[in-house]
Formats: C-alpha cells, sequence, structure tokens
C-alpha cells in the first residue's frame, strides 16, 4: 500500500510542478498580449514573433493543465447524476475514468510521435518573416502533454481504487 501511496504521490508531484509553469505562462501570456497591445497601438510597432509566441504558450499551458485539472478535481463529469450515486460506484466510475484516461493518454502520445519526428527531422519552423524557428520543439509539447494525463490518470485511479487520502487530507 505504502508503494502504491509513493507512486501516486510522485505522479502527482510532477503534475503538480507542470501545473505551476502552466499557471506562471498564463501570467506571461496576459503580460505578452498587454505589451504587444501597447507597442502596436501607441507606438505603431508589431513582431511576428511576439504574436508567434502569444499562441505558443497557449499549447503548454492547455497540455499541462489538462492533468492538473484532473490532479485537483475539476474534470468535467455530469454531477447532476454522480453525487447521488453510492460512493462504491463512485470509486469505480473514477477507476474506469483513469484507466481509459490512461489509455488515451498513451495511445495520442504514441500517434503523435511520428508528426513530431517528421517535423524534428525537416527542421521545421514559422513559415513567416521574422517568426519563432523550432516548431517541433512546440509540437514535442503534444506527446509530453498526453503522458503526463495518462500519467494522472493512473495516479486518480490508483488513488480510488485504493481509497487513498485525497490530497489534503
Amino acid at each position: 500500500m505504502q508503494t502504491v501511496e509513493r507512486i501516486v504521490h510522485g505522479i502527482e508531484a510532477v503534475v503538480r510542478l507542470f501545473g505551476g509553469i502552466a499557471a506562471w505562462l498564463c501570467v506571461v501570456l496576459v503580460a505578452l498580449v498587454a505589451g504587444d497591445v501597447v507597442m502596436r497601438y501607441l507606438f505603431s510597432v508589431g513582431a511576428v514573433w511576439l504574436q508567434e509566441l502569444q499562441w505558443h504558450l497557449i499549447s503548454p499551458i492547455a497540455l499541462f493543465g489538462m492533468s492538473y485539472l484532473l490532479f485537483v478535481g475539476e474534470q468535467v463529469r455530469v454531477d447532476v447524476f454522480y453525487e447521488r450515486f453510492p460512493i462504491i460506484l463512485q470509486r469505480v466510475i473514477e477507476v474506469i475514468g483513469g484507466l481509459l484516461l490512461l489509455m488515451m493518454g498513451l495511445y495520442i502520445a504514441w500517434l503523435t510521435l511520428p508528426w513530431v519526428e517528421q517535423s524534428f527531422l525537416r527542421g521545421e519552423a514559422s513559415p513567416n518573416p521574422g517568426g519563432l524557428p523550432l516548431r517541433w520543439l512546440l509540437k514535442a509539447l503534444i506527446p509530453f502533454g498526453f503522458l503526463l494525463l495518462a500519467l494522472q490518470g493512473l495516479a486518480h485511479a490508483l488513488r480510488q481504487g485504493f481509497a487513498l487520502p485525497s490530497r489534503g487530507e
């Protein structure tokens, strides 16, 4: 039981770390957008790389944020039905959902690897003059984000299946 608990805590520590990174990237994104607006409308100066950086930051926010949302229990479920189910049925649903998420996350990560490899081998960069290089690096976040989601799905299934205390208990 302690081994399972250590595995769950280890996975959740990684998810918490990347959730924190996503949160700080939100702050950076807001600052970049505000700075871009001020530069364009007050000084008539704009940069393609700055606009591309803004949408590049949205990717890690979403990809890291989805596993963090599962970690903090903010995943989407139909609570109007779920909350009326007995605790044992709720746990079964959570375990099955976590295991399905594990399989789906691993499958999507695996499917995207050739796409990332192709982008890397081509040295893919922005087609826009003055755009950002290393677009393959951004694409590499896709399998990583889904791997992180798969790991959190496993931690979620283990936490529910072994009736481990919730975070903070």
